[in-house]
């Protein structure tokens, strides 16, 4: 790529340019009713007991942590990837600059409500179900349900879901859209594999997690009307107080018609009556004053010498 182009691109827009939103198609929606009834398959096992409980005391008591130590120093660098304050304010950044190149506060506030979402759900979930974490069971093979935990699901996951694949939701053309579908993807498997390999998450909770974050990332197209008012409402308050133009006034004004000579303008009149009366302008005569008519008489009479009776 040639450096003008590059340069060009890191250039502000002259207007806000038309991106595509996704929309609540049949094949999202399908997608979203299936992992709403996984989320719901996933809470039913655990305060079931059943095996997918049996599995994560299994995994814990295999302590993955301790079968391969070696990649316990970087795995506790990547699972930042997952923590909420880091990412967010990383994202954050890079969806700011977009919006001042744009000239649109979209991808900030699909982030702003994504994040909202994340909060209150996830949140709501683990102060609901009030599960413990591997480090804190209480008794063997119990599902840990209802007591003074906070792990289910998994925040770090929901989190690498979510923040990761706003980036993707965001993006505006189908190559850029696949690339980071596949970073996203492989931010929220690693970190919630890492919380497992950490021990302090059970498999549940990561599978909850997933499910927790991609429901969000579903049903943002449903909140496309109300992210377009307030980011309207915001620009136009902004142009209020710093008196700057308008998204779309761009247009240079208009000059005012240069004044048309008196004698053009009489004769564009007198055209325009005739041709109102039905003579056509190409076949429009002047006569002079004192042509004779075809009866022999001139139209006025000649003007008398001065002196003459």
């Amino acid at each position: 790529m040639r450096t003008d182009r590059l340069l060009a691109r890191l250039e502000q827009e002259p207007q806000p340019p038309s991106m595509p939103v996704p929309e609540m198609s049949r094949t999202r929606g399908a997608l979203l009713w299936a992992t709403l009834g996984f989320y719901v398959a996933i809470v039913a096992a655990v305060l079931s007991t059943s095996w997918l409980v049996r599995l994560d005391w299994q995994v814990m008591l295999f302590r993955p942590y301790k079968q391969w130590p070696e990649m316990h120093a970087f795995l506790d660098y990547f699972v930042v990837l997952g923590q909420r304050g880091p990412t967010a304010a990383l994202v954050a950044a890079w969806l700011g600059w977009r919006s001042w190149r744009t000239r649109t506060l979209r991808p900030l506030l699909v982030m702003a409500l994504s994040l909202l979402l994340l909060n209150v759900t996830v949140g709501a979930a683990k102060l609901g179900m009030g599960r413990e974490g591997p480090h804190y069971a209480t008794a063997m093979g119990s599902n840990e349900m209802f007591l003074t935990g906070d792990i289910f699901p998994s925040g770090h996951t929901a989190n690498a879901v979510v923040t990761w694949g706003i980036l993707a939701y965001l993006a505006t053309t189908p190559r850029a859209r696949r690339l980071l579908s596949v970073i996203a993807a492989f931010c929220a498997l690693g970190v919630g594999a890492t919380t497992v390999y950490l021990g302090t998450h059970w498999v549940s909770d990561v599978l909850l997690g997933w499910a927790a974050g991609l429901l969000i990332l579903l049903a943002l197209p449903w909140g496309e009307p109300l992210i377009n008012r307030v980011d309207a409402m915001l620009l136009a308050v902004r142009d209020r107080v710093f008196g700057t133009p308008g998204r779309y006034a761009h247009t240079a004004p208009q000059l005012d018609a240069a004044p048309q000579p008196v004698a053009a303008s009489l004769v564009g009149s007198a055209v325009a009556a005739r041709s109102g009366a039905g003579a056509h302008p190409a076949k429009l005569r002047l006569r002079a004053p004192n042509r004779p008519r075809p009866g022999g008489r001139p139209d006025h009479p000649p003007a008398r010498p001065v002196g003459s009776r």
